[in-house]
């Protein structure tokens, strides 16, 4: 079987990196909105107790995305490490595994999400005030999840492929489509926050639709109805080469559950109270999101060309590529830095209105929140550097310390400390701390390339 010349392994960095990665960030950025323009457009229509369900109700979220990222990255990294190597049957089992296991996945979670809805609700932190909002909200957008979920891990197989621009694309579209029907739901109809919810679930199903078209579409691989019949083989190594996604969900996951009751029960021996904590920090989680968006999308760029350069022993490429894309993260979280910092009032006011206490608590929580948002970029970056060149066990870690060994107990030491308040500055410790984790596996990696490197010009 003859195939097409793989640009990863031809064209300039910078043109494949700009043509990989601009089109991914957009694409997450976009993904991003769904709950920006949910949590604004609720905010508006339905005041802070919308926006702090809707915080209640976001690890759904992230558990949707923990499985999808997992799956996608992880059988995007596998795809392009086996087309690198010439294994383009390998590659085909690879990605119809991914599919299938995507779809199966996406009926499972949105089945145990209705079945377990109420105790879910009680354990993300749910106070008596926000429970109603948070179970209409949360039931409503759990028949999307399969649509989600199957979006979130599809993308980058097809970015894979070379087709960033329609990955992109097809996440636009359903959110402009969510941007459309959320004022039209909300203020038009007065379906309040269930329209809000019903507007994401359309906007979800149009572009998981896009998606799924494209299968018979792929450039660089032509499928086989037999390539869709999992194996275990297959689904264990897009396990394998996902597991740093996964964990870094899982962890984000069990940060939010806590941060949402320390939110609450420090926030009620507060002046505050506890849904002004817990709306503030919806808010904020929120915001950060669209840079993490930024940042994932440079990743998802990275991803391909390392590791198809890497596979095919191309050492020179994985580090050209991996250095532009630090400068190119650490000026992007410079730049996001700077607009948290000065703008942190009217970032806040976009979400609605609220009270003196709710504003004074949001703007101080922004700005030490994102205080170290400069170096996030580099340690993201450098985490996800690991699974693209198929050494997962190290991305895997360093996900695992910045959230669970870092992160959470700093989150229960200054809360201690210094009541709600300290919410605020256990991120940037623990920002700080990772940032010189990561860099110490970083350089220890670039030297063993060096080495393979040179052992191969001796050959």
């Amino acid at each position: 079987m003859t195939t097409i010349e793989n640009p990863m392994g031809t064209q300039p960095i910078k043109k494949l990196l700009m043509q990989l990665a601009i089109p991914a960030m957009i694409a997450n950025v976009v993904n991003a909105l769904y709950n920006i323009v949910d949590q604004i457009f609720i905010g508006q229509g339905v005041g802070y107790l919308g926006n702090a369900a809707t915080n209640i109700a976001f690890p759904i979220t992230t558990i949707c995305l923990a499985l999808g990222l997992m799956t996608g990255v992880g059988a995007a990294s596998n795809f392009n490490l086996e087309l690198g190597r010439k294994k383009v049957e390998k590659a085909r089992r690879i990605a119809g595994t991914a599919v299938i296991q995507l779809i199966v996945m996406g009926i499972a979670v949105s089945l145990l999400v209705q079945i377990f809805l109420a105790p879910l609700m009680q354990l993300f932190g749910a106070t008596d005030q926000i429970f109603d909002y948070a179970m209409e909200y949360s039931h409503i957008t759990a028949y999307g999840i399969p649509f989600f979920l199957f979006s979130t891990g599809f993308n980058p197989l097809v970015r894979s492929d070379g087709r960033a621009t329609f990955s992109m694309m097809a996440i636009i579209v359903g959110a402009v489509m969510n941007m459309i029907l959320n004022p039209i739901f909300i203020f038009i109809f007065h379906m309040g926050i269930a329209g809000s919810a019903w507007a994401t679930v359309l906007s979800q199903i149009l572009s998981a639709l896009l998606l799924f078209a494209y299968i018979p579409k792929f450039r660089s691989v032509k499928f086989q109805r037999e390539d869709f019949i999992p194996h275990f083989k297959q689904v264990q190594a897009i396990a394998f080469l996902g597991l740093t996604s996964f964990i870094f969900q899982i962890s984000a996951l069990i940060v939010q559950i806590v941060s949402n009751n320390l939110l609450k029960t420090y926030g009620a021996m507060s002046i505050y109270g506890s849904e002004i904590p817990i709306a503030v920090g919806g808010i904020v989680a929120k915001v950060f999101v669209i840079f993490i968006a930024l940042i994932i999308g440079m990743t998802q760029g990275v991803q391909p060309i390392v590791g198809y350069n890497y596979g095919a022993k191309h050492y020179l490429r994985v580090r050209q590529t991996i250095f532009l894309a630090l400068k190119i993260g650490f000026a992007l979280s410079f730049v996001t830095w700077a607009v948290f910092e000065i703008f942190p009032l009217q970032i806040i006011q976009l979400f609605g209105n609220g009270n003196d206490l709710y504003f004074e608590f949001g703007v101080r929580y922004l700005r030490y929140f994102m205080l170290f948002t400069l170096v996030n970029g580099v340690t993201i970056l450098i985490t996800t550097f690991f699974p693209a060149i198929g050494k997962a066990k190290t991305g895997a870690f360093l996900s695992l310390a910045r959230q669970l060994l870092i992160l959470l107990p700093m989150m229960l030491l200054m809360t201690y400390l210094f009541g709600v308040e300290g919410m605020m500055f256990a991120t940037p410790v623990s920002d700080v701390i990772s940032l010189v984790l990561c860099l110490y596996f970083f350089k220890r990696e670039l030297h063993d390339i060096h080495t393979k490197e040179e052992l191969l010009v001796a050959k």
